[in-house]
């Protein structure tokens, strides 16, 4: 399922860039902040498609390809790969856009891809219910 291509799949969901609190002893940044900031992008793309409260039910394995460092813009990347009734599951990547490693080619300061996941979203009603929707397009 590894994206091989030197460009990312779906639509920018979220840009940001980690701090120093997000990091390891090693200066890496943390393989759970960069799951939750999928979490969030993908979350948000749930709410939207359809239309109320969404909840992530689950996320299929995660390979981490490169590090993450404090100066780098993490991009979230998604897209739709299936609609059921009360779920939907999104294809997720992580790229980072190197802006101020120091020591590195122009070569390495082209985008990169992270990680990719699929997480499921299940619609949930003000009960906490499953409940069923209708896919909604989205605007931006």
């Amino acid at each position: 399922m590894t994206n091989l291509s030197n460009h990312p799949e779906g639509e920018l969901l979220l840009r940001t860039s980690p701090r120093p609190s997000d990091t390891n002893m090693n200066g890496d940044i943390f393989g759970g902040w960069i799951m939750s900031q999928m979490d969030i992008a993908g979350g948000m793309m749930a709410i939207e498609i359809m239309g109320g409260r969404a909840v992530t039910i689950a996320v299929d394995a995660m390979k981490f390809i490169k590090p993450v460092k404090i100066s780098d813009i993490v991009c979230c990347y998604g897209k739709v790969i299936r609609v059921g009734n009360t779920s939907l599951t999104i294809k997720l990547e992580v790229w980072v856009k190197p802006i101020l490693r120091e020591n590195e080619t122009r070569e390495d300061n082209e985008s990169f891809i992270v990680t990719e996941a699929s997480f499921t979203y299940v619609a949930i009603d003000d009960q906490g219910r499953k409940r069923p929707f209708t896919k909604r397009e989205r605007s931006l």
